[in-house]
């Protein structure tokens, strides 16, 4: 029976529909993108700046989630290579779109003159609103959902509203709201940014892996809920010492979502999720104690690429330029000494007089 409460399909125009997934995506992308601006000016960092780096930041995420995807489900794909690019079948990940999307802005940032590190911590929150907020394309479309679980759990345990509730109600089984447990836990996690990034201890780079710390913990825990993780063989040692780490969640009353252990007994998810916590704790400490990570997160942001005003920081460069129009403007214009005087000489004495 259909339990969808609301149609995945916004409006249409014609043969164009266009879908609430869509414009949620398109909300976060650009809630994500206001925060940096504001944080940006701080900096003097003009909007356009990351204007442009949404602009082939997006693609590059979406390109870099489905190829993560297909990758670990090239089984499904070798044989039909036309349905790779079927997006809107579904099909990516959000690793595979963070890998993508900092491959790009590396590129754009360097070529703009500015420290990568230094324009990811200015992007950090906004990644994790973005993701705050695109979570709820999936309660839209009713997918990304938790194993199975008790409507008593859902409305008793979690105290959760009927509305959401009532949308895990798929099939006549009610399931875990995992989308909703990764939205709260970014909604904590830009609150802790929010903090973070006005502590004087905090140095460059810091802040973009505090993100990466922070969502990839969460990440860990709600991805044991699901039941459609990609997945490996891995060794039994492997996955036994993953679901040690789990465990505490089954005190709290939530139960692993179920996997096929033909298809994997490993969810990639939550092996990269340890891979990413602990690569961000020593690059962070490798960072101070070879001292690339002098800087301090409040610092000037200083362009490093071409010459003169490219080395200074972008509130000082706005400043000297105003200052010399300013200064220009206000400065009377007289012609050289020697074009002065037969100037004065070719004035009639009639004309002097007056």
């Amino acid at each position: 029976m259909e339990t969808l409460l609301l149609n995945p399909v916004a409006f249409s125009i014609g043969e164009l529909h266009v879908r609430w997934y869509g414009l949620i995506l398109g909300t976060a992308a650009l809630v994500g993108l206001l925060l940096a601006v504001r944080e940006g000016k701080r900096f003097g960092i003009p909007p356009e700046f990351f204007m442009d780096l949404v602009l082939f930041g997006v693609p590059s995420a979406i390109i870099g989630a489905r190829i993560y995807f297909v990758a670990f489900k090239w089984e499904d794909y070798k044989n039909n290579l036309w349905d790779v690019f079927k997006i809107w079948e579904g099909g990516i990940a959000i690793y595979g779109a963070l890998i993508g999307a900092i491959i790009c802005a590396v590129i754009y940032v360097r070529r703009k003159g500015y420290n990568f590190w230094r324009i990811a911590d200015i992007c950090a929150p906004g990644l994790i609103v973005g993701q705050l907020i695109g979570r709820w394309g999936n309660y839209v479309n009713q997918e990304a959902y938790g194993g199975p679980t008790t409507e008593t759990f859902l409305r008793d345990h979690l105290h959760l509203p009927s509305f959401i509730v009532d949308q895990m109600n798929v099939q006549g089984v009610f399931h875990h709201p995992t989308f909703l447990y990764e939205s709260l836990w970014n909604l904590v996690g830009l609150v802790l940014l929010f903090v973070l990034r006005r502590q004087k201890f905090l140095r460059a780079g810091e802040l973009f892996m505090s993100y990466f710390i922070w969502y990839s913990i969460g990440r860990f825990f709600i991805e044991r809920l699901r039941t459609d993780s990609l997945a490996f063989k891995g060794p039994d040692w492997l996955a036994s010492f993953v679901d040690a780490l789990w465990a505490p969640m089954k005190a709290l009353g939530f139960e692993p979502g179920a996997l096929d252990p033909q298809y994997g007994n490993v969810r990639i998810s939550q092996l990269l999720a340890i891979l990413i916590i602990i690569a961000a704790i020593v690059l962070m400490i490798y960072r101070r104690k070879t001292g690339k990570a002098d800087a301090r997160y409040s610092d000037p942001i200083i362009r490093t690429k071409g010459m003169g005003d490219d080395h200074l920081p972008e509130s000082q460069i706005t400043e000297r330029e105003e200052t010399h129009h300013s200064t220009a403007a206000d400065r009377p214009v007289s012609a050289e000494p020697d074009k002065q005087r037969e100037i004065e000489e070719s004035i009639k004495p009639e004309d002097k007089k007056e």
